[in-house]
């Protein structure tokens, strides 16, 4: 969208959604970059985004990394009662993890036909274990002691970028900014209780140096040797200054923009101006939310892989995808491959099928912004921007359309033009006395509506 297009687009919308801004907490500092919030609203256009959890744990089919953190015990459950033999067999899946099926393009293009537009992979998770090819550690998947080391595609965030790249997406780089193999971060002289740091950084403040600038270097070599990088995705909240744990987040960004100008950084759950977008996990907010957000969620019930995991419906993605974006947010659904390096068909199947809907209604999505009444009942609005008004009914399963829609909230005056989008012609409506919208659905659209779970309609309003 050119720029004054995108102006224009804003007034067009001014009298019908709130003003949208990062709204900083009292005293919080944010970011002034032109770049960088250019960028962070080309980010809002994109509405639906590919997050993957995948790591060495995936051969046990077990949650990433918790089961290593003594306080999370109790709902992470471990396979042997005895700590240190669990992390050291936890250890050595280095050497077992050989994912050979392992298949990026497969992964791209399903992606790109469900609709997607930027995919986040977890170059470290809070284990250590590097799914890249750093050279600061030898706990990674490209070491000679990983046998899928001697794979062409062994250094598999290299793989997954330049693939979903070549589909046209924007790249995130997953990192965790603590790392639990780390000796400077859990030293192995004394016990790790909980999921913090595990020495006092005021005894030992060269040790934390030593971890800061491990991390460091890390980081630099994410962002300075794997081509373009859209977004930094930093997990691991309780790595924050107001913890006592800082790893120097301006020297980090500074740099990380030095090889990626318009970065996105998500210091996640650590506000401030290194969270450049906020990121709730497993819901949806309640109302529109005055800052950028994206709600990450996985798409069956474990962010890794779980063998005969359950995935969720179909309609109720669509649904999810449909609400969080009439509240001003972003999507970001999670798939977890497996141990051999495959997804499981029922991701495929939900891709597909996502991919269906969003062909016929995908314009109700991308480059929207939040419309009042934002979401009525089952409707979700959302706006264009040339204008028009998006209107997302979402149907229960084997709901059928009415032949009367009324789209409460909205108020609207005669003469507005309404369509339902998949179908060919404008559809008769007329505003009801309180200013509600009637529309009047046709029985051949009724008994053959042009796609499943959310019919969208589109209405360009009179002038009002």
């Amino acid at each position: 969208m050119s720029k004054r297009k995108y102006l224009l687009f804003l007034l067009l919308l001014a009298g019908m959604s709130t003003a949208f801004s990062q709204s900083p907490e009292k005293g919080e500092e944010t970011e002034t970059d032109t770049v960088v919030l250019h960028k962070l609203e080309q980010w809002r256009d994109l509405k639906f985004g590919l997050l993957m959890h995948w790591g060495t744990y995936s051969q046990w089919g077990i949650v990433e990394s918790w089961s290593l953190c003594s306080e999370d015990e109790d709902w992470c459950r471990r396979k042997m009662s005895n700590y240190a033999d669990y992390c050291r067999e936890y250890t050595r899946l280095k050497t077992t993890f050989n994912p050979v099926k392992f298949d990026p393009v497969k992964w791209a293009a399903a992606a790109r036909y469900a609709g997607m537009k930027y995919v986040i992979f977890t170059t470290k998770h809070h284990d250590g274990f590097c799914m890249f090819d750093t050279k600061q550690t030898s706990y990674r998947i490209t070491d000679r002691d990983c046998p899928f080391h001697v794979n062409p595609k062994a250094n598999v965030t290299k793989e997954i970028f330049n693939a979903f790249r070549a589909q046209g997406f924007w790249t995130g780089a997953y990192f965790s900014k603590p790392d639990w193999h780390c000796n400077d971060y859990w030293a192995e002289e004394w016990a790790t209780p909980t999921r913090n740091v595990n020495y006092s950084i005021k005894k030992y403040p060269q040790r934390w140096q030593k971890y800061c600038d491990f991390t460091y270097s890390q980081i630099k070599e994410l962002m300075s040797e794997y081509g373009k990088v859209d977004i930094l995705w930093l997990d691991g909240g309780w790595v924050d200054p107001k913890n006592g744990q800082d790893v120097n987040m301006p020297k980090i960004a500074g740099m990380a923009r030095s090889f990626q100008r318009d970065l996105l950084v998500v210091d996640r759950s650590v506000t401030g101006k290194y969270e450049n977008y906020r990121t709730p996990e497993q819901e949806i907010p309640d109302h529109l939310l005055s800052y950028p957000w994206e709600t990450c969620m996985t798409m069956a019930t474990s962010w890794s892989y779980v063998p005969g995991d359950i995935y969720k419906p179909t309609g109720k993605i669509i649904h999810m995808l449909a609400e969080i974006v009439c509240k001003g947010g972003n999507y970001l659904l999670n798939i977890g491959p497996s141990p051999e390096g495959e997804w499981a068909d029922s991701a495929y199947v939900r891709l597909r099928d996502i991919g269906d809907w969003m062909k016929i209604n995908g314009q109700a999505i991308y480059r929207s912004r939040p419309v009042e009444p934002y979401k009525s009942g089952k409707w979700c609005f959302t706006g264009g921007p040339d204008g028009t008004v998006y209107a997302i009914y979402l149907a229960e399963p084997g709901e059928h359309m009415a032949e009367t829609m009324l789209i409460k909230g909205l108020k609207v005056k005669n003469g507005s033009i309404v369509d339902l989008l998949g179908a060919k012609a404008p559809l008769k409506c007329k505003r009801a006395e309180d200013g509600d919208l009637l529309i009047s659905v046709p029985a051949r659209l009724r008994q053959n509506p042009p796609c499943k779970h959310a019919w969208v309609f589109a209405i360009r309003l009179a002038q009002r």
